[in-house]
């Protein structure tokens, strides 16, 4: 019995995907829990039709992420810190001063998608990675300076 998948199943498939089952295994329990649907022409169209929604919705999001990486590849932020000896910061830059510099700028990011491997402590020039999107990533300019 051909059936399409309405949950992710182990050893079975994925969402969406139309599928050869036992009559019996259909009947008596994955259409009893709402697992599947039953692979007719009407369920099928409409399958297809929710593939292509979905689709031209991750297009729209994925363009938008894209010039919004475009645009935070231009940004450079330049923090002022106290200075120790040998250009050693007191304190250190972190994600989230990044990411309040970066809300001062207009840019709503999240603190866990600055991809910052461990707090700046030092004086210097970085490139900080920003995740935008699952796939989409843009790099920040970042300058610490001595505080005057």
């Amino acid at each position: 019995m051909k059936v399409i998948l309405t949950e992710n199943i182990p050893d079975l498939g994925e969402i969406g995907q139309v599928i050869n089952v036992a009559p019996g295994y259909a009947r008596n329990y994955l259409l009893p829990k709402g697992i599947v649907l039953e692979a007719t022409g009407k369920n099928v169209r409409e399958l297809e039709h929710r593939k292509r929604v979905l689709a031209q919705k991750r297009e729209k999001v994925r363009k938008e992420m894209m010039s919004l990486a475009e645009k935070l590849n231009q940004v450079s932020i330049v923090m002022r810190r106290k200075v120790a000896e040998e250009d050693k910061l007191y304190g250190s830059v972190s994600a989230s001063d990044i990411a309040a510099a970066l809300a001062e700028k207009g840019f709503d990011i999240q603190r866990k998608d600055l991809l910052l491997e461990q707090p700046i402590k030092q004086i210097g020039e970085f490139t900080v990675p920003v995740r935008v999107h699952a796939q989409i990533a843009a790099n920040i300019r970042l300058v610490v300076q001595k505080e005057e």
